[in-house]
C-alpha cells in the first residue's frame, strides 16, 4: 500500500510540474490545395543551439520523474535475470573454423569468437570492450574468407546503423591496414583473399564497389549501381565457388519489385540481368552453378525457383519448391539442401528440400516459436539455425545433412518457470471483418475480471512478421499478473503477399483498425479495461502508437512510443526515408497525400483532447528514423492535451535505432519504460 501511495504522490508531483514551454513558429504551406500549419518546424534542425537547449530542457523535466518511478529496483532486478544471460548467435563455418558472436553474462557487449573444429576451444577474436569506456561501441561479424583466415567486421557506435569496416588476420590476430569509413555496408570476400566486394548506401543511391586488399579505399571502383537512386537497395555476394557475383536490387525496403543480376567473374563479363521487370520480390542463393530464387512472383505465399546460371533463360527456370498454403518466411541454401521456414498461423515450421525439390522430413522444433539465421556452406554438411519463443531465449540447433539428425549446439540458462505461464493464440475480427490472430502470454488461471494490466504491442508493416520471439517484457509482465498481447496485424508477412499489401499505402488504416480491434477484444472478453491497457511500439510500430494516441485516445491508459515516424507529410525528406516510399507513399503525390494526411499522427492532434500518458523515446544516434518526429510530437502534445496525464520525452544523445547498446543500458531503458507504464496503470510491479 505504501508503494502505491508513493506512486500516487509522484503522479501528483509530476502533474504539478508543467513541461517546459516550446515556442511556436507557424510555418504555413499549401500542399495540393490544402493549407498545412506546422508550429514546430524549427525543431527539425537537430544541431541548432535552440533545439539542443530544448532537448536539455525536456530531459531536465522528464529525468526527475522517470528516475523516481516506483518499482524500478524490482523491475531492474528481474530484467537483469532475464536479459543478462549467456547468449550466442548461430555460427558460420569456414575452413573448419567456427565463427560466432557470444555475450557472457556480466559482459556489456557481444564478443566475436572462433573455434577450431566443432568441439574446439573458444578463442576470443575481437573484443569491443577497449573501444569505448562507456561500452557503447559494439562489433558485428560482416564476412569471413572461405579458408577462415580473414575476418571482416564492423564497429558500431551507439545505436547507429552505420559501421566502420576493418579486417583481421585470424592466424596472426593482427589488423590489416584496410579500412572503410563509417557507412552502411554489406561485405563479401573473394576466395583467395585478394579483395572483397561491398555494397554501400550513399546519398545518390546504393553502389557496389570492389576493394583490392592492401589498397586504399579511395581507389575502390564502382562495379554496379550507377543510375539507381536512394529509393533502391542493393546487396552483392560472391558465390562459394568464387565464380559468380550475385547482385540483388530491391525497390524500397519491402517493395514488390526486385532485380537479380549475376556477373560471371571467371569469364570477366559484366553483370547480366536474370530477373528484371517482373512484379514480385526475389531473394537469391547460389549453390554450385545453380541460382535458387525465393519469390512471391505469381505466388503470393512464395515459392522457390531453380535457375541454371550456365543457361539462365527464363523458359528454363523450374519450380523446386511450389507455393503452399503457408507463407514462406525465410529461405536458405546450405549443406546441399534448401531450407524453407514457413509461417503457420504466425509460428515457424522448418522444411528441408533436396536441390531437385524432394521434401525431406521437417526439422522438429521445441514448440511454438520462431526460426531464424539458417547458416551453412553449400559444400559442407552442417547447417545451424536459431529458435526462440516469448518465454524461451535463443537456442541454436545443428543439422547434419549426412545423417538427417539435429542436436542442440547452444542452449541458454535462464530462470523462468514456464509451467506457471500459458501461451495461447486467439482470433478476433477487425473493423472490416478480417480475422486477425493474437498471441497471449499470462499466468495460468488468469481471472477475466476486466482488471488485469495488459501490455499490447504491434508492428504491421514492411512485410515483417511478428512471430513469437524471446521477450523479457512478456515474461516479466506475465509473471507480475498481467497479460502480454501481440496481434499479427495486416502489413506484416505472416500470411504472405496479400497480407502485406492489405496494410500498406492507401490501406495503412487497416493496420491501425486491426490494432484497435485487438484492444477492444481484450476489453470485451474481460482481460482488461482502458485504464489498465498499456501499448508500446517502435519505428513503424511507433507510427502505430502515434495513430493509437490520436485516433483512439480513450482506449489506452499509457503509451511508450519509440523511435517513431509521426509527421507523414515530411518523413521522406530525411535520412534514408525515401527507401520507404513504396511502403507508405509520398505527400508529393496528390493521391497519396490524401491518405497520408488523413492518418498522419502529427496532423491529427487536436487541442483540448484528453490524451493518454505518453513516453516518447528517441536519440541523436537514430540514423534511420529522424528524431525530429519525436521532438515535434512531444512539443505538440504537451501544448495540446486536455488531460492531466504526463507527456514525457526521453532523449539520449547516444541511443539509436540499431542494436549495439550495452546490456546495462538496455536493461536501464526497459526498466524505465515498464515502470512508466505500471505507474500510469496504477499497478505496483
Amino acid at each position: 500500500m505504501g508503494r502505491l501511495l508513493l506512486a500516487s504522490a509522484l503522479a501528483l508531483c509530476a502533474l504539478a510540474q508543467k513541461p517546459p514551454p516550446t515556442r511556436t513558429d507557424n510555418v504555413r504551406e499549401v500542399i495540393h490545395g490544402v493549407e498545412i500549419v506546422d508550429p514546430y518546424r524549427w525543431l527539425e534542425n537537430q544541431d541548432s543551439p535552440e533545439t539542443r537547449r530544448w532537448i536539455d530542457a525536456q530531459n531536465a523535466y522528464s529525468r526527475p520523474i522517470l528516475e523516481k518511478l516506483p518499482g524500478r529496483a524490482r523491475i531492474a532486478k528481474r530484467l537483469s535475470e532475464l536479459m543478462d544471460i549467456d547468449e550466442a548467435a548461430a555460427p558460420h563455418v569456414r575452413g573448419g573454423r567456427y565463427f560466432f558472436a557470444r555475450r557472457l553474462a556480466g559482459r556489456q557487449q557481444p564478443v566475436i569468437y572462433m573455434r577450431e573444429g566443432l568441439n574446439g576451444r573458444d578463442q576470443v577474436l575481437i573484443d569491443p570492450a577497449p573501444l569505448s569506456p562507456d561500452h557503447t561501441a559494439s562489433v558485428t561479424l560482416l564476412d569471413i574468407s572461405d579458408d577462415g583466415k580473414l575476418v571482416a567486421y564492423g564497429i558500431r557506435r551507439g545505436g547507429e546503423d552505420e559501421v566502420t569496416v576493418r579486417l583481421l588476420d585470424v592466424d596472426t590476430r593482427k589488423e590489416l591496414a584496410d579500412e572503410l569509413p563509417r557507412g552502411r555496408y554489406g561485405i563479401s570476400i573473394l576466395p583467395g583473399r585478394s579483395g572483397f566486394y561491398y555494397s554501400r548506401f550513399e546519398k545518390a543511391g546504393p553502389r557496389v564497389y570492389f576493394h583490392a586488399i592492401g589498397k586504399s579505399a579511395s581507389a575502390d571502383t564502382v562495379v554496379f549501381g550507377e543510375g539507381y537512386g536512394p529509393e533502391k537497395g542493393i546487396s552483392a555476394r560472391v558465390s562459394e565457388n568464387g565464380r559468380y557475383l550475385l547482385i540483388q536490387v530491391s525497390e524500397g525496403s519491402a517493395g514488390d519489385r526486385s532485380e537479380i543480376w549475376v556477373q560471371d567473374l571467371k569469364r570477366g563479363t559484366p553483370p547480366a540481368p536474370i530477373v528484371k521487370g517482373l512484379q514480385g520480390r526475389f531473394t537469391g542463393r547460389i549453390g554450385g552453378d545453380m541460382l535458387y530464387l525465393a519469390t512471391n512472383w505469381e505466388a503470393p505465399n512464395g515459392r522457390v525457383l531453380a535457375v541454371d546460371l550456365r543457361n539462365p533463360a527464363r523458359e528454363r527456370w523450374r519450380v523446386v519448391v511450389p507455393e503452399g498454403p503457408d507463407a514462406i518466411d525465410e529461405f536458405s541454401a546450405a549443406a546441399g539442401r534448401l531450407f524453407v521456414s514457413y509461417l503457420r498461423n504466425a509460428s515457424s515450421t522448418l522444411a528441408v528440400f533436396t536441390p531437385e525439390g524432394k521434401r525431406l522430413p521437417d526439422l522438429p522444433l521445441p514448440g511454438i516459436g520462431s526460426v531464424s539465421a539458417v547458416n551453412g556452406t553449400w559444400s559442407g554438411r552442417e547447417a545451424f539455425f536459431e529458435f526462440d519463443s516469448f518465454h524461451t531465449p535463443v537456442t541454436i540447433l545443428r543439422y547434419d545433412a549426412g545423417t538427417g539428425k539435429q542436436d542442440v549446439w547452444w542452449s541458454p540458462n535462464v530462470r523462468i518457470d514456464r509451467g506457471k505461464l500459458e501461451l495461447k493464440q486467439v482470433w478476433y475480427s477487425s473493423k472490416d471483418g478480417t480475422r486477425i490472430p493474437m498471441f497471449l502470454l499470462h499466468r495460468k488461471g488468469l481471472k477475466l475480471d476486466g482488471n488485469n494490466p495488459v501490455f499490447l504491442t504491434g508492428y504491421g508493416g514492411f512485410d515483417i512478421s511478428l512471430t513469437p520471439a524471446y521477450s523479457p517484457t512478456a515474461v516479466l509482465w506475465a509473471e507480475n499478473g498481467g497479460v502480454f498481447a501481440q496481434p499479427n496485424l495486416r502489413g506484416g508477412g505472416e500470411f504472405g503477399q496479400q497480407w502485406h499489401r492489405a496494410g500498406m499505402l492507401e490501406k495503412k488504416q487497416n493496420v491501425f483498425d486491426d490494432f484497435f480491434a485487438a484492444a477492444e477484444w481484450l476489453i470485451r472478453n474481460g482481460y482488461t479495461k482502458p485504464q489498465r491497457l498499456a501499448i508500446s511500439g517502435r519505428s513503424n510500430g511507433g507510427l502505430l502508437m502515434g495513430a493509437a494516441i490520436t485516433q483512439r485516445p480513450e482506449l489506452f491508459g499509457a503509451v511508450v512510443c519509440g523511435y517513431p515516424l509521426l509527421d507523414m507529410l515530411r518523413y521522406d525528406q530525411f535520412l534514408v526515408a525515401r527507401w520507404w516510399v513504396p511502403e507508405y507513399g509520398s505527400a508529393s503525390d496528390p493521391a497519396q497525400f490524401k491518405y497520408l494526411y488523413a492518418y498522419s499522427p502529427y496532423h491529427r492532434v487536436r487541442r483540448g483532447a484528453k490524451y493518454p500518458a505518453v513516453l516518447f523515446v528517441t536519440g541523436d544516434a537514430d540514423t534511420r528514423v529522424a528524431p525530429l518526429h519525436a521532438r515535434k510530437m512531444t512539443a505538440l502534445l504537451q501544448a495540446s492535451t486536455g488531460s492531466d496525464r504526463p507527456i514525457l520525452l526521453r532523449y539520449d544523445t547516444k541511443a539509436g535505432h540499431s542494436r549495439g547498446m550495452p546490456i546495462g543500458k538496455r536493461i536501464e531503458d526497459l526498466t524505465e519504460e515498464l515502470a512508466f507504464l505500471y505507474w500510469q496503470l496504477g499497478v505496483n510491479p
